[in-house]
C-alpha cells in the first residue's frame, strides 16, 4: 500500500523514484509493482518517450488505499488511547528498524551467491 499511496498522494509516476522515496532495492520495488498491476491496483502507461513507463492507480487502487488508510488512522487513534506520547515515539522508532531490517533481508536474497 505504501508504493500506491507514493504514486497516488506523492506524485511519483517511475519505479525508480519509488524506490529512492522509500529506501528499497528496484527489484523489490519491481516485484511489488508487478503484484500491484496483477491484482489490478496499479496500471503502467506510456511515459513521455518510448523508453520510459508512467505508473497509475487505478480506481480500484485508490479504493483499496481510501480503506487502508482509513483503517491505519483508525489504528492509530486506538493505539493513542492506550499509549503515551513517548511510547509512541518508541514504537515508532521500533517499526523503522524492523522494516529496515526486513529490507536488508529482502536485499540480501536478491543477491547471487558468489561461485
Amino acid at each position: 500500500m505504501l508504493v500506491l499511496k507514493v504514486i497516488d498522494r506523492g506524485g511519483i509516476r517511475s519505479q525508480a523514484a519509488i524506490a529512492e522515496q522509500l529506501v528499497m532495492d528496484a527489484p523489490a520495488v519491481s516485484r511489488m509493482v508487478d503484484r500491484l498491476v496483477e491484482d489490478g491496483l496499479l496500471s503502467r502507461c506510456e511515459g513521455a518517450d518510448r523508453r520510459c513507463v508512467r505508473l497509475e492507480v487505478t480506481e480500484a487502487g485508490r479504493k483499496e488505499l481510501a480503506v487502508c488508510l482509513s483503517e491505519l488512522e483508525r489504528l492509530e487513534g486506538e493505539m493513542r488511547r492506550h499509549l503515551t506520547v513517548e511510547e509512541m515515539k518508541t514504537l515508532h522508532q521500533l517499526l523503522e528498524k524492523v522494516h529496515a531490517g526486513v529490507q536488508r533481508a529482502d536485499s540480501s536474497e536478491d543477491e547471487e551467491p558468489a561461485t
